[in-house]
């Protein structure tokens, strides 16, 4: 083989890995049990059939940022997008080791639960600052969204100019108000699931191909 072939290959190879395009990274945020783990798994078990960690009703469940791979979604029209799910920890502004006691967890533990949330909390914000790409904001619409840590996490989000995709989860519980959420944060779509039943999660991937894509 000559120099000169030698050397346009290793340009070319050069080429293909400078402008290859990096997979999307897509964090799930929200505050605590908003269901963020829930739609986690669920996006992962439709499309690699694995999944990304436990849920519970006790709160900072998911207290460490997980991260799954390589996951292909393909809307109706054809499109597709390949991402990284990251399920983060619910962020709010106070954990106190009583929220875990309340639900029959011994003192001891509970204080190790809040500590590793709280840690938790900070990782995920690192991740916000550092490594995401788009954001799905999980809010519970059973619940008011105009609360403090929202207000707060939403203008993170908006300052850093992240593509950001705002889903209305538990909308098969008869008090959900997904037009309340909407009302809230006009600026941005917001998508009404359940990402426990799967209603709608395919308006949701079909949004998530062409707005993060």
């Amino acid at each position: 083989m000559t120099f000169l072939v030698r050397t346009k290959r290793k340009i070319s190879g050069l080429l293909k890995v400078l402008f290859k395009k990096r997979t999307c990274r897509i964090g799930i945020y929200g505050p605590p049990n908003a269901g963020k783990t829930t739609l986690a798994n669920r996006i992962v078990r439709d499309w690699v059939g694995d999944a990304v960690g436990p849920v519970s009703e006790v709160p900072h469940e998911t207290r460490r940022v997980r991260r799954k791979e390589d996951i292909t979604i393909t809307g109706q029209n054809g499109s597709s997008i390949t991402i990284d799910i990251v399920d983060t920890p619910g962020v709010t502004t106070k954990i106190d080791y009583n929220e875990f006691v309340e639900y029959g967890i011994d003192k001891e533990e509970a204080v190790k639960r809040a500590r590793e949330a709280t840690e938790g909390v900070a990782e995920a914000m690192h991740w916000l600052r550092e490594d995401i790409d788009g954001v799905i904001y999980m809010l519970d619409s059973t619940l008011d969204p105009f609360q403090q840590v929202n207000i707060m996490l939403v203008g993170i989000i908006e300052s850093r100019k992240l593509p950001v995709l705002i889903v209305a989860n538990k909308n098969d519980l008869p008090d959900a108000s997904p037009a309340r959420i909407k009302s809230a944060f006009p600026q941005h779509p917001v998508i009404a699931i359940s990402g426990l039943e799967g209603n709608n999660v395919e308006e949701l991937y079909e949004q998530m191909t062409s707005y993060f894509g």
